[in-house]
């Protein structure tokens, strides 16, 4: 068993940066790919970003290529997402997940463990 515990959130101005903390306890977090997915009022989950055990290999929806930045810290079971030059439409609640794999999945279905999400609001 997981449990996955997102901070960072917040309300912040267009243009403005945020950087999301996914803090994971329970089993040996380094053999777990890590997601990140948002959910916008009205819309369905969507992936943001995900990062397999070796950090060098992440991937990134095109609506955030270039912004975000995933990223994770195996010795602080820590898995971070940096959000620069945010958008009215990066609006959502955003959630971590861990899947039991080496290797990320960029469908939710591929995640067995969800963090409660935290809301990130971006003014215009």
């Amino acid at each position: 068993q997981v449990q996955l515990v997102e901070s960072g959130g917040g309300l912040v101005q267009a243009g403005g940066s945020l950087r999301l903390s996914c803090a994971a306890s329970g089993r040996t977090f380094s053999n777990y790919a890590m997601g990140w997915f948002r959910q916008a009022p009205g819309k369905e989950r969507e992936i943001v970003a995900a990062i397999s055990w070796n950090p060098g290999n992440t991937y990134y929806a095109d609506s955030v290529k270039g912004r975000f930045t995933i990223s994770r810290d195996n010795a602080k079971n820590t898995v971070y997402l940096q959000m620069n030059s945010l958008k009215p439409e990066d609006t959502a609640v955003y959630y971590c997940a861990a899947a039991t794999s080496s290797y990320y999945y960029m469908s939710q279905a591929g995640y067995d463990y969800w963090g409660r999400g935290t809301q990130v609001t971006v003014s215009s």
